[in-house]
């Protein structure tokens, strides 16, 4: 099936607070637990980038799982932000997390490089992916780690709407939408190593987590590592 891009920025307030209110707990965990396996606990301690946090969800669990790390938050959406902004007085991770409104790949952090880059269901929003793997290219020292879990499109229009059905239905009709329309935007893994080829980063590992989750993870830098 042909990739269906969307738009690259939930902006509207009826759609942030839907896909806020979502209980995302299965796939968000499972991004905990997974990262978990992958990366080393030292850079989780370390300074942490979180590009496209969203409502915050994925951000507040990794802090509350690595409580001496310290994130800097970032998405282009101030709706969402307004959402991972409650979030985190509500759920009181600590003082690690800092909210940044900014889009890739023109960011102004506070710091030039970070031990580990994440990301959750960023990738398939973007129109050029290529700015992904220029801002982790950007961001990254000789030892930054690096773990983003992304949508894997369906094979077809039928599997999506299928998938939307057996994890979605009893959410609201606007978030089964955004979730239909999200695994048609999704990129296959042959078109993920393709990026990373192309962007320099091949080295990087990918693997397919379920019927609707990919992962991609590694040192980015693992040359300038090794020597």
């Amino acid at each position: 099936m042909k990739r269906v891009p969307e738009p690259e920025l939930m902006t509207g307030e009826e759609q942030a607070r839907a896909y806020a209110s979502a209980d995302f707990s299965e796939p968000h965990d499972m991004f905990i637990r997974e990262l978990q396996s992958r990366i080393p606990a030292h850079a989780c301690q370390g300074t942490v980038l979180d590009l496209g946090c969203g409502p915050g969800d994925v951000t507040i669990r990794f802090a509350k799982k690595f409580p001496g790390c310290r994130i800097d938050a970032v998405d282009g959406s101030a709706a969402m932000l307004k959402h991972a902004s409650d979030a985190i007085e509500r759920e009181n991770p600590g003082p690690s997390i800092t909210l940044i409104k900014q889009r890739i790949p023109d960011l102004d952090l506070p710091n030039e490089t970070y031990n580990l880059i994440i990301s959750n269901s960023l990738l398939h929003h973007l129109h050029q992916p290529e700015v992904l793997w220029e801002c982790i290219a950007a961001r990254s020292a000789p030892d930054t780690w690096l773990f983003i879990m992304d949508l894997l499109r369906p094979e077809s229009r039928n599997y999506a709407e299928a998938l939307v059905h057996q994890y979605a239905r009893e959410e609201p009709e606007i978030l089964q939408q955004d979730f239909y329309n999200s695994l048609l935007a999704a990129f296959s893994p042959a078109e993920v190593n393709q990026q990373l080829h192309d962007s320099g980063l091949g080295y990087l590992t990918i693997e397919i987590l379920s019927d609707r989750h990919l992962c991609i993870f590694g040192l980015t830098n693992p040359h300038l590592f090794s020597a």
